[in-house]
């Protein structure tokens, strides 16, 4: 069967966006993340899935005119009735439609972002991995990867270095 896995940057204390909404502050980590494993990551997926807002921050704002998941089935949880010129709008409840594709053929599925898409992910129990890139700032606020309120016991199954990055996966328990 198919895994989910949420895989994202992260910083140390738990944010995946600035105040404003912003990954800028990303920008300081451009090198170490030639050594993270992202490469490797994207060969073990055929499906990513995010968010309304993190689809159109890549799409007016990090990659403008050029879609960075060419080659992958790509999905947008939203209710923006907005075009999607790159991916495929999931509609419905979110928990079923990642249940239906874990039971179908091909690679793990990538969940990128956002914060609500993850929340909702992670409160159905559908994230069965977490592939965290902890990134060594202290935003001090913003957008947090994990709400109050949704405890949740993993697994670690790998925590490695990369440069000034530390790349950390966790399983659920129940796996």
């Amino acid at each position: 069967m198919r895994k989910t896995v949420a895989y994202l940057a992260v910083s140390l204390d738990g944010y995946i966006a600035d105040a404003q909404g912003s990954v800028a502050w990303l920008d300081a980590f451009a090198d170490a993340s030639e050594e993270d494993g992202y490469g490797a990551f994207v060969q073990t997926v055929d499906t990513v899935v995010m968010g309304g807002r993190t689809y159109r921050q890549i799409t007016e704002e990090l990659s403008p005119g050029v879609w960075p998941y060419d080659g992958l089935h790509s999905y947008v949880w939203t209710r923006s009735a907005a075009p999607l010129p790159h991916a495929r709008r999931i509609d419905g409840d979110l928990a079923e439609w990642l249940r239906v594709q874990k039971h179908g053929t091909g690679k793990d599925i990538w969940l990128c972002g956002g914060a609500e898409l993850i929340a909702a992910a992670a409160a159905a129990g559908a994230v069965d991995r977490w592939h965290l890139t902890v990134l060594p700032v202290l935003l001090g606020g913003g957008i947090r990867l994990f709400p109050a309120g949704q405890a949740q016991r993993l697994r670690l199954v790998s925590l490695r270095q990369c440069g000034g990055i530390a790349e950390l996966i966790c399983e659920a328990e129940t796996q």
